[in-house]
């Protein structure tokens, strides 16, 4: 009988580890699904796939690379999305961008989330010898994750471009001479007023700060509208040219 009882615990257990396993697998394979399936881009997206109009875009094994047609850029912009939102939303933006004379890699993400592919920019700055500054820059998770690769690569990149966006509170870039541009909407539900406020202290000192009045979060890529967000005053073609007119300005004051 004892026996019994003892065999009878072992294979409880058996199947309690067994069902454990088979949730943590589901719950896995659910988060895979989930995340696979990113916000798309809207259509005025996919016309920026295409060269001309003083721009050149390709398509270098996923990196989305937009250059100006007549020059050879020197200065690069390096963009992460933000998380789990299709790369390709953010493509108006880095054109009217390349447009000015820079270069700008989108850079895809592991299941769309830049926490698992953060040093990719690694693999950027290698494939463009040519490019002698760089700015490293994403929206929302994107940028936080681009803070993250300044703080782990310190030396690696000349600026920092944050679009709705802030470093983590664990991720103090306050005692850097990194130049940071800080843009940010005040009708944005994600990237507060209250976050960007708060994230003064973990920046540089001589950070620039951009409000878009009337901007709103979904405004910093063309994907639609997103849960939580605020209502934008503004139409985002003009929320666009307002982001593009200080990222194009800062990236023109960087040096090596």
């Amino acid at each position: 009988m004892e026996n019994t009882r003892r065999l009878s615990t072992k294979t409880i257990w058996r199947y309690l580890i067994i069902g454990l396993l088979a949730l943590l697998l589901a719950a896995a394979g659910g988060f895979v699904l989930w995340a696979s399936n990113p916000a798309q881009p809207e259509p005025q997206a996919f016309n920026s796939f295409q060269s001309g109009n003083g721009t050149r875009f390709e398509d270098l094994a996923g990196w989305l690379v937009f250059t100006p047609a007549d020059s050879t850029p020197l200065t690069g912009l390096i963009l992460y999305p933000g998380g789990r939102v299709d790369p390709r939303a953010y493509a108006p933006h880095a054109r009217a961008i390349a447009s000015e004379g820079f270069a700008v890699i989108i850079v895809p993400m592991p299941l769309n989330f830049a926490f698992l592919g953060i040093n990719r920019a690694d693999e950027v700055i290698t494939a463009f010898p040519q490019i002698e500054v760089w700015a490293i820059g994403g929206h929302s998770l994107g940028g936080a994750m681009a803070a993250e690769y300044i703080r782990n690569n310190p030396g690696r990149v000349n600026g920092l471009v944050l679009w709705a966006a802030y470093p983590g509170e664990n991720n103090d870039l306050s005692s850097t001479t990194i130049p940071v541009l800080s843009v940010f909407g005040d009708q944005d539900g994600l990237a507060t007023l209250d976050d960007i406020d708060s994230s003064r202290s973990r920046l540089p000192e001589q950070t620039a700060f951009a409000q878009i009045m009337g901007g709103n979060h979904a405004g910093f890529g063309w994907y639609g509208d997103q849960s939580g967000d605020g209502t934008a005053s503004l139409d985002k073609f003009t929320q666009q040219d307002q982001i593009v007119q200080v990222t194009v300005a800062f990236l023109s004051t960087l040096n090596k």
